[in-house]
């Protein structure tokens, strides 16, 4: 019996025609395998609008799939929800306009998700922080278990949440000489990398898809790398 895989793919950003080619390469089984995406669908890349569409018809036809957030899908659901000014400069210097426009829409459509279809605002306000399977954790970005000490509970505040998540999605403190301190593998994306890191207690994934390199799969636990 063939032994179930476990693929992670990275960053996006809105880069549809690279994803569409990287499902295409990965040999993957809807059925049997499971299917991680590690956050950042959207913004600077041009097609966040068919990136989300993509991973909309995946999430019908796979029986292992789950789908992660990242800091940008962070900042956007946080404007979204506050209206916040210092919200909505952050998200224009992190590319937000290219989501926008993809949606044929205007930045102050973005106060609740309003340019966006009823079933991508589910999607959105439905990413999970982190996936824990086998031997890895899986989350957007680096971590250490310090900011695993502090979990999120639901009767925060939401300005003290949005600091907690900013610290666990915002990371970059493993591409550091120092180990996580955790015993599980961490796989992670948000830091763009010329090509995938691999170091014993971590493997990063995101290299940069939106700025002119590839788009990353890796496959788990043969660890094989796939690209677009």
């Amino acid at each position: 019996m063939r032994k179930r895989k476990i693929f992670a793919i990275g960053d996006i950003h809105g880069s549809a025609q690279k994803l569409a080619t990287l499902l295409n390469r990965i040999p993957f089984d809807k059925k049997q395998d499971t299917l991680i995406f590690l956050g950042d669908y959207v913004n600077r890349g041009p097609d966040t609008l068919k990136v989300l569409d993509i991973l909309l018809e995946l999430k019908e036809k796979c029986a292992d799939i789950h789908f992660l957030k990242g800091n940008h899908e962070q900042e956007l659901l946080e404007y979204s929800a506050s209206g916040n000014m210092d919200s909505l400069r952050a998200l224009r210097g992190m590319g937000v306009d290219a989501t926008v426009e993809s949606y044929g829409a205007r930045v102050h459509s973005l106060t609740g998700l309003g340019c966006f279809p009823v079933e991508h605002r589910e999607f959105l306000h439905s990413l999970k922080f982190f996936h824990l399977q086998d031997d890895y954790l899986f989350i957007h970005a680096d971590i250490n278990q310090e900011l695993l000490r502090c979990p999120m509970k639901e009767s925060e505040g939401r300005m003290q949440r949005y600091v907690m998540e900013t610290g666990l999605l915002s990371s970059r403190r493993l591409v550091q000489d120092q180990t996580t301190g955790i015993d599980t593998v961490i796989v992670f994306g948000h830091i763009p990398l010329a090509s995938p890191l691999v170091l014993t207690d971590r493997i990063g994934i995101d290299t940069g898809a939106v700025y002119g390199n590839m788009l990353t799969a890796v496959e788990l636990p043969e660890l094989r790398f796939f690209h677009a």
